[in-house]
């Protein structure tokens, strides 16, 4: 079928892989960071800095002979156009903590977390474009006045590729971030658009994941695009009864499923993926930065040490119990609590002891968010552990007899390029006829390793057990 490309514009860097249509295998990489600006706010961009850092991470030839692009960005972004098209102001882009009043103003505007997850499928927090939109309104009303078109990162990505057309376009996976699109019935809700920026904005059409959104004039066929979590679980090749684990500071867990979830209490967020499936995902404050402090409390520069010096420990940590909540929580919803370290005797107060529990408190908060999906009928036969703690002995030892399955540690890559190459290979398989819209190319799976629970899945499930009667004891029904 030819080369295709996948772009990841990341907050930091553009990554490009060049692949097989066929097979999936990477042929060339292109990387390059985005230019900084001196003094700019961390949560204002302007856009042309990801088109800048694209055109450098093409360079040299990168994209001779490609017949098609797919495009992933970071999902929070939002780039607000007049009606020229002409940016207002910089994107709004990450964790934007500027927004936090206004996403608590929103819940309130509409009736509560009950009334959004109901709406949309997720209650809005301060990086969502829908909070981001409120804090406009209220902060910068004239800017918000000017704002005609609203478009995320990777639609604006796409619409420059093809040169500025008329149509706008965008895909469920991106839509489903927003805040004002519903993954479970597949609409905008442009009341919540008018509710968080004062009045109504043309949004990008939803196309669907074989779609192509265009074609340039030099005949360069463009994909739909996607945000990076639904573009890095396309890349993984993750289907149904396959969970993705992320380990960053916080930590999330997403898996696949066939249907949109509503969960009223809203610790589910409810997402589209990029093959027309639903990604539930569920999200802890407290991973790695758990790992952190636990390293700094003993006096460890880095995480191996602290890895290597839990595994001098055993299961269940000598009955020291760490609650993670070192920032608050959200999985369960404690957003003003603190970590709580339980089971104290003299024999259990080891360096190593506290080390064991720092990882288990770690796996065993994720292990709840896990069961949070497996408790609404989510089916979790494989859990692919992503981020570098997962490359960690302490972890892989611990993991697969805490979350009860078979744990799968990928090598290291660009799975978000590489899914947005995949989409690529798609649109084009399906413009020239050779592939069916509803199935995407079986490309190979990632190189990765493969742990099992075996023998240690009865002494997982007992810390385990340990850990939520120390959670129950301490905030009991925090699940209910």
């Amino acid at each position: 079928m030819g080369i295709v490309a996948g772009l990841d514009s990341s907050p930091d860097f553009t990554r490009i892989v060049v692949c097989d249509a066929d097979t999936g295998a990477v042929l060339k990489q292109g990387y390059a960071p985005h230019p900084v600006e001196g003094g700019g706010r961390a949560s204002d961009v302007d856009p042309q800095a990801w088109l800048l850092s694209l055109g450098e991470a093409a360079g040299g030839g990168l994209l001779e002979g490609v017949q098609a692009i797919g495009v992933s960005s970071q999902q929070n972004a939002v780039v607000p156009l007049d009606a020229q098209g002409n940016t207002v102001r910089p994107a709004m882009v990450g964790g934007d903590k500027r927004a936090q009043v206004a996403a608590a103003d929103l819940v309130d505007a509409l009736g509560g977390r009950e009334a959004w997850a109901q709406a949309v499928g997720c209650v809005p927090q301060a990086a969502q474009p829908v909070t981001k939109l409120r804090w406009l309104n209220k902060t910068e009303p004239d800017a918000a006045l000017r704002t005609a078109v609203l478009l995320q990162a990777h639609d604006w990505l796409v619409w420059q590729l093809l040169g500025r057309p008329v149509r706008r376009t965008t895909d469920r996976g991106g839509a489903s971030s927003t805040g004002y699109w519903s993954a479970a019935t597949g609409a905008y809700r442009a009341d919540l658009v008018e509710l968080a920026l004062g009045h109504q904005a043309m949004l990008p059409e939803v196309i669907g994941p074989s779609d192509a959104a265009g074609t340039t004039p030099e005949g360069l066929l463009i994909s739909a695009g996607t945000g990076e979590t639904m573009a890095a679980a396309f890349g993984l090749g993750i289907g149904l009864g396959d969970a993705v684990v992320s380990l960053g500071a916080s930590g999330s867990v997403m898996a696949v499923h066939p249907e949109a979830l509503v969960d009223n209490s809203g610790m589910i967020t409810s997402l589209a993926d990029a093959t027309g499936m639903h990604l539930p995902v569920v999200t802890t404050l407290n991973a790695v930065r758990t790992l952190r402090g636990a390293a700094e409390m003993l006096g460890l520069n880095d995480l191996e040490s602290l890895s290597e010096l839990a595994m001098k420990s055993t299961p269940g940590a000598h009955g020291l119990v760490l609650l993670p909540y070192l920032e608050g929580e959200r999985t369960p919803n404690l957003p003003h609590t603190a970590g709580t370290l339980s089971g104290l005797r003299r024999e259990s107060m080891k360096p190593e002891h506290l080390a064991r529990a720092a990882f288990e408190g770690m796996l065993c908060g994720l292990a709840d968010a896990l069961d949070v999906l497996r408790g609404r009928g989510v089916e979790v036969r494989r859990v692919f552990l992503l981020g570098a703690a997962a490359e960690l002995s302490a972890v892989q030892a611990a993991a697969p007899a805490l979350f009860g399955a078979q744990v799968v540690v990928p090598q290291p890559a660009d799975y978000a390029a590489i899914g947005a190459a995949r989409q690529a290979a798609w649109a084009l398989g399906v413009s020239q006829g050779t592939l069916d819209p509803r199935t995407p190319p079986m490309w190979q799976g990632p190189a990765a390793q493969v742990l099992e629970p075996g023998e240690e899945l009865a002494v997982g499930q007992a810390v385990r057990q340990q850990y939520v009667s120390v959670r129950e004891q301490t905030y009991p029904g925090a699940f209910r």
